[in-house]
């Protein structure tokens, strides 16, 4: 696949607490969070906007990190531009005051502007409240940004921080207390669901992990855990991406039903149709 030139995307900016990021964004109707994985806006994270789009909502996709429409896949630009591209943006996601790789029992700086971006859209796409999915290390940003009340549909799909390196790092996620608290209550006060993704095989996304997820919110949390040899063979890396990279898009297929899964919360908590049948 190529790179993308954004064609069908509106460009914009928005301004929170003196920081400015770009922001893409397609479709009509309420609005959905869309925070892309490393190495950023590629071209099937927008692939991925246009289903949401499809499905009636309008795609919102902060430019947090990387190039919006690069390829990173090594069969268009060969592994060296790849290694180089994933390299450089870990690298400020590392180094980055913004993101909290490592520590436990933290919610992200950039949680703040996300919760005031989702605000703002949706102020300016009506419905009842937005949704938001967060991808590998920006996983845990959408279960934090549900300790707003407007949040109504969080995915997380694979999400990966803290890095796992420790067990201790492994049966957590990138939240603080007093969030996970709120985002507690909410499960139980308001039915809040909050649906994760991940393959089973995933180093980044352990199983502990989810564990701890079933364990706070209960039947709240819906987890989608998929065999690693259901992601696409065609793929660079290892089974991780399973909205984007690791997608097979055919009927029948276990990504495709997982991705189904996803729009079918959009659809129901934010557009009001009945859901379709669970995984």
């Amino acid at each position: 696949m190529a790179d993308h030139d954004l064609t069908g995307f509106a460009k914009s900016t928005f301004t929170h607490g003196g920081t400015t990021r770009r922001v893409l964004r397609r479709g009509t109707g309420p609005a959905v969070i869309i925070m892309a994985e490393i190495p950023g806006i590629t071209p099937k994270v927008l692939e991925f906007a246009a289903h949401v789009a499809d499905a009636g909502c309008t795609a919102v996709l902060p430019v947090l990190f990387g190039t919006p429409g690069r390829d990173a896949n090594p069969a268009s630009g060969g592994w060296p531009n790849t290694a180089r591209a994933l390299a450089s943006t870990m690298g400020q996601v590392c180094v980055s005051r913004e993101f909290t790789v490592l520590a436990t029992g933290r919610s992200s700086r950039v949680v703040g502007w996300l919760r005031a971006l989702a605000a703002a859209e949706h102020e300016r796409c009506g419905g009842p409240g937005v949704g938001a999915v967060g991808m590998c290390v920006t996983g845990g940003f959408a279960l934090a940004m549900a300790a707003d009340e407007r949040m109504l549909a969080p995915v997380l799909s694979q999400p990966s921080l803290p890095l796992p390196c420790t067990p201790g790092r492994a049966g957590t996620i990138d939240i603080s207390p007093r969030e996970l608290a709120v985002v507690r209550g909410r499960c139980e006060r308001e039915g809040l669901q909050v649906l994760g993704l991940r393959f089973k095989g995933d180093r980044l996304v352990p199983g502990e992990r989810f564990a701890f997820l079933r364990r706070t919110l209960g039947d709240a949390f819906v987890a989608v855990e998929l065999e690693d040899n259901t992601a696409n063979p065609e793929a660079a890396l290892p089974p991780h991406s399973v909205l984007t990279e690791h997608l097979v898009d055919e009927p029948g297929q276990p990504t495709r039903q997982a991705l189904d899964t996803v729009l079918d919360l959009f659809r129901e908590k934010l557009l009001g149709e009945p859901s379709g049948p669970a995984l």
